[in-house]
């Protein structure tokens, strides 16, 4: 029989995200994700909201651009999908599970301030983050440039009505 295993979520970050890196190199990001569900009893007519904290890991460039330009409160969707990890709990000996979020894409929402320290995201069209290596333009890596990296971003966008490449 067939499976299909795709989640998308949109929350805000519960914390500063943190990236690590294993062994043999690789990126990775533990964040949790605050899913607010509202909704009206039907008993009492009330508006109500649960909230619902969600675990996710990000690998490679994408864990490295979350923890460059992601802060808490900072809303984000992500795609990916559902793992469960396992384990045996040291200090009882019985076997634990947890189920989380593996993403596989990552854009970021809102603009400038917006949930974080004022300018330590941008504000690209979108949302989405673009690596420091898309179209040769290292402006994210090199901060010497003088320019924000939003300002870079449309400098480098061909200027005229009719030499738009899209």
């Amino acid at each position: 029989m067939a499976s299909f295993n795709k989640v998308i979520l949109l929350g805000n970050l519960t914390r500063d995200p943190e990236v690590r890196y294993t062994t043999g190199g690789s990126a990775v990001c533990d964040l949790t994700l605050a899913i607010n569900h509202s909704y009206t009893d039907k008993r009492s007519n009330e508006r109500k909201e649960e909230v619902s904290f969600i675990d996710v890991t990000l690998w490679g460039r994408t864990a490295e651009i979350a923890g460059e330009y992601l802060a808490k409160g900072r809303p984000v969707l992500v795609e990916g999908r559902l793992h469960q990890d396992k384990w045996d709990d040291k200090e009882t000996g019985q076997k634990r599970s947890k189920l989380k979020v593996v993403a596989d894409s990552m854009q970021l929402l809102g603009g400038r301030g917006e949930g974080g320290p004022a300018g330590s995201a941008p504000n690209r069209p979108g949302g989405a983050a673009r690596p420091a290596a898309a179209a040769g333009n290292d402006s994210f890596a090199n901060a010497d440039s003088g320019k924000s990296p939003d300002q870079t971003f449309y400098d480098d966008m061909p200027s005229g009505g009719d030499d738009v490449p899209f």
